[in-house]
Formats: C-alpha cells, structure tokens, sequence
C-alpha cells in the first residue's frame, strides 16, 4: 500500500453504487494505492470525502493530468 499526496486539477469523478457520478473538488487530496484499487481522500470546507475508484480509472486520470501526483 502506497500514501501519496496529490492535487486535483481536472474532472475527477465517481460514483455511489449505481448513481451519477460525483465530482471530487478540486485542490489538495490523499492518494492510496493498492493492488486492486486507489482511495481518494479530501476536505472541501467543512466537509471531508472519500471514495475508492478503480485502479483503470486512476490511471487515466493521472495520465490526463486530471490527477497530479506528488
């Protein structure tokens, strides 16, 4: 398991079970990678989030510069 921090710079975005999908803010967040899958972690004012997205879609958001790794 690997803890990075990163920035959100682009549209960055999951889902809750089968529902719309959901912007993560854009700035500062907490990046865990595993083998399977990357949990994001972030604060947007008072509120704190958190969302697991597939590996695949890590990726691509890193390689589109969506997802800055520090």
């Amino acid at each position: 398991m690997a803890h990075q921090r990163g920035q959100v710079k682009g549209n960055v975005t999951y889902r809750e079970g089968d529902g719309v999908e959901i912007k993560v803010p854009l700035g500062p967040c907490e990046i865990e990678v595993t083998d399977l899958d990357v949990t994001l972690t972030w604060v947007d004012g008072a509120t704190h989030g958190s969302t697991a997205i597939p590996l695949s879609d890590y990726e691509r958001y890193v390689a589109s510069g969506a997802l800055a790794v520090e």
